[in-house]
């Protein structure tokens, strides 16, 4: 993968993004048709586009290889949890929005950004690490997320954890080990419903930046902070451990392109469900979207490079 290739592809990403900006503030798209938008492509077009991948064929894998990419995704959310109760303590952030940080950590944007992302800048076979990743998002968010979030007064929901995406994505794995080829309508139909996915989700994103108001997290000296630990030098650290203990090419890039996203939505969709404040979330998952645009692109450019 060549430098020009990510420049571009990320520059595809930044004008369907411009996109949503621009049918948001011309009216087109308000806050009901972004939210239904939205689940369609969290519930329908995120989860075939997963599937599609594995269905096209581009993905081979070997058991060895997706027994590897679970091991990996589960060391990898395990030092996230890890270090979602560090980095707030180094970012100086006060006791009581702690957990809000220590979300951030663990649970960002790997599939409403990171699926479209990866498809696009990334070989077919990298999909086996963001499916991976998503997997693990959806089981823990609903177990070690709500507890964080709500001081454990929240009761966890294995039973939640099992969206559609997630549904999908082990059904993916199924597929993908046991080298199932179903009939050519199957394939064709949920190709077709996933390559919606990358310009409704840009779009969204667009639509969301466009909506917030960013001033006031740009000037948040925390959230830079977290970007510098976060979104650039975990990945950084990633990208030469997994070197170190011999990951090939694609799986290094699938892993750090999951630790450069930026804070997620379900965060804050749980936060504004248990009546907790928004402030501090809201404004993260601003401002790291928009300078991801940046980071993302400097970050895998320097991945191919130096790899």
């Amino acid at each position: 993968m060549s430098v020009s290739v990510v420049m571009q592809q990320m520059g595809v990403i930044a004008i369907l993004v411009a996109v949503g900006v621009y049918l948001y503030k011309k009216q087109v798209v308000d806050d009901t048709v972004s939210r239904r938008l939205s689940t369609i492509v969290m519930d329908v077009c995120n989860p075939a586009l997963i599937l599609a991948s594995i269905l096209t064929g581009n993905v081979q894998a070997s058991h060895k290889e997706l027994l590897e990419a679970v091991l990996l995704g589960v060391v990898f959310y395990v030092a996230l949890i890890a270090l979602g109760a560090i980095f707030p303590i180094l970012l100086g952030v006060k006791k009581d929005k702690r957990r809000f940080y220590n979300l951030m950590v663990v649970y960002t944007n790997v599939g409403f950004i990171g699926i479209p992302v990866a498809r696009a800048i990334l070989p077919d076979k990298a999909i086996l690490y963001v499916i991976v990743c998503n997997i693990m998002y959806s089981l823990l968010f609903y177990t070690h997320g709500i507890t964080v979030l709500s001081n454990g007064k929240e009761k966890m929901s294995i039973g939640k954890a099992l969206s559609p995406g997630t549904i999908m994505a082990l059904l993916s794995l199924v597929v993908c080990w046991f080298n199932i080829v179903p009939p050519l309508i199957i394939t064709n139909s949920v190709s077709y419903i996933g390559n919606a996915t990358v310009f409704l989700s840009m779009t969204l994103l667009g639509v969301s930046i466009a909506r917030s108001g960013i001033s006031k997290g740009f000037k948040d000296v925390r959230i830079w902070g977290y970007i510098a630990l976060r979104m650039v030098l975990l990945p950084i650290a990633m990208f030469y451990l997994l070197k170190a203990i011999g990951c090939d090419e694609v799986t290094i890039l699938g892993f750090c392109l999951m630790a450069t996203m930026p804070v997620g939505n379900l965060p804050l969709i749980q936060s504004e469900k248990i009546g907790e404040e928004t402030e501090t979330l809201s404004g993260a998952i601003t401002v790291t979207t928009i300078v991801s645009m940046v980071t993302i692109t400097l970050l895998m450019i320097f991945f191919t490079t130096a790899g």
